[in-house]
């Protein structure tokens, strides 16, 4: 199954996608799960799905105005690192534990929506990400019971505004400016994906593909970042955890890249998305 969230009449809804569009829920069942987080928590995929798979479309895919994924997660966790040929190019030492820090909600944008390059630098820099989202509550979760706690899977362009994220140490400043995360345009549920080790993900600027990896080269686990993260915090359903990015990132490239606007920025991930934004100058 897949979901989107996104607006018709300006108002934000949320319901399945299909190769016809997009189908959204009625005034009944938003009103119930008034957003995808909410049916989420409530288990409510399935039932959904089944009431929509037979409807007609809202909006085709083409012309559909996405929003982020799920645009009111409780949490969006980050992970700094996590594939070795990104620790190797920025010269970072091997860690024994992962890097997490945390993105707001007012930061992301939809598929299809601008990413905005900052006044303030020209050093914005793309990162293609496998973003889980969490789909039952739990600390201290063990890594045998980690993907039972997983509702589904998105892309995600964790745009990067390089200087300001080297400030300091702590990188909070350069991954929040606004309209710089991007996510979608869909979930696709746990259950559609046997293995996520073998699927390729793909950062390609203007065409020209800038990062290439396939899953199973994540240094920390999807299972071992649950685990991880579930120890210091309450994971409820909703909650995104963005899982690092490859090598390649335009920063480390001689010379370096940066996005400007009129680029376009497309991240795929097979069987899970295609997540494209163009880049827009802050006005």
């Amino acid at each position: 199954m897949r979901f989107a969230t996104f607006e018709i009449d300006g108002k934000a809804v949320w319901g399945l996608a299909s190769d016809k569009g997009l189908h959204a829920v009625d005034a009944a069942t938003l009103a119930r799960y008034p957003s995808l987080k909410a049916a989420i928590a409530a288990d409510a995929l399935a039932e959904v799905a089944a009431t929509l798979k037979d409807s007609a479309p809202s909006a085709t895919l083409a012309t559909a105005q996405f929003l982020p994924v799920i645009p009111d997660p409780e949490k969006i966790l980050c992970v700094g690192l996590n594939y070795e040929a990104h620790r190797l190019e920025g010269g970072w030492p091997e860690v024994e534990h992962p890097t997490i820090f945390g993105r707001f909600a007012n930061s992301q944008i939809g598929h299809g929506q601008p990413m905005i390059k900052p006044k303030v630098s020209d050093k914005l820099d793309y990162e293609a990400e496998l973003a889980v989202i969490i789909g039952t509550p739990g600390r201290h979760i063990s890594e045998a019971d980690a993907m039972d706690h997983v509702a589904g899977y998105a892309c995600y362009n964790e745009g990067s505004v390089r200087d300001w994220q080297r400030h300091t140490g702590q990188f909070t400043p350069g991954k929040n400016f606004i309209g710089t995360g991007a996510f979608g345009p869909y979930l696709v549920t746990k259950d559609e994906i046997a293995d996520l080790g073998p699927l390729v993900m793909e950062a390609r600027l203007n065409g020209e593909v800038m990062q290439h990896t396939k899953l199973d080269d994540l240094i920390f686990s999807v299972p071992r970042l649950i685990n991880y993260i579930s120890t210091f915090t309450e994971l409820v359903p909703g909650d995104v955890i963005v899982t690092g990015t490859p090598g390649g990132v335009g920063s480390r490239r001689d010379p370096q890249v940066w996005m400007k606007p009129g680029d376009e920025i497309v991240i795929e991930i097979d069987k899970i998305g295609l997540l494209s934004n163009k880049i827009v100058a802050e006005a």
